[in-house]
């Protein structure tokens, strides 16, 4: 691959943010992306409104940001697989995320089939 495991990092990074822009219409304040083992944990900062904010102030409020920030990442978890494989050469086994509303952070884990970390080091 030639690639160290830094600029890959640092590739995913740049191209969840340009997912983020293109396909739900702003990107967060900061993102870090960390290869481990067979995982790929991306965590983002800063990704709801103010109006989200004053929304999570209440359970119902939360509960709905919540359920409608999900549902717009999962309904593009196929351009983000797609993606990893094209920045890796690694299919992805499993995609999880969630967000907390009290910080406005998400956690999206991408699982692969095997240890990008060990070819990356090894």
């Amino acid at each position: 691959m030639g690639k160290s495991k830094g600029s890959i990092e640092s590739e995913i990074s740049k191209a969840l943010t340009k997912w983020e822009k293109d396909f739900l219409g702003r990107g967060s304040v900061s993102v870090k992306t960390d290869i481990l083992r067979d995982m790929i944990i991306v965590s983002l900062h800063g990704i709801l409104t103010p109006a989200e904010y004053a929304l999570c102030e209440s359970k119902e409020g939360m509960l709905s940001v919540k359920r409608s920030r999900t549902s717009l990442v999962e309904s593009g978890a196929d351009d983000l697989k797609e993606m990893i494989f094209e920045i890796t050469g690694e299919k992805v086994k499993s995609f999880h995320t969630d967000l907390s509303t009290r910080t406005g952070e998400r956690i999206i884990v991408f699982k692969l089939f095997n240890d990008l970390e060990k070819q990356l080091t090894g």
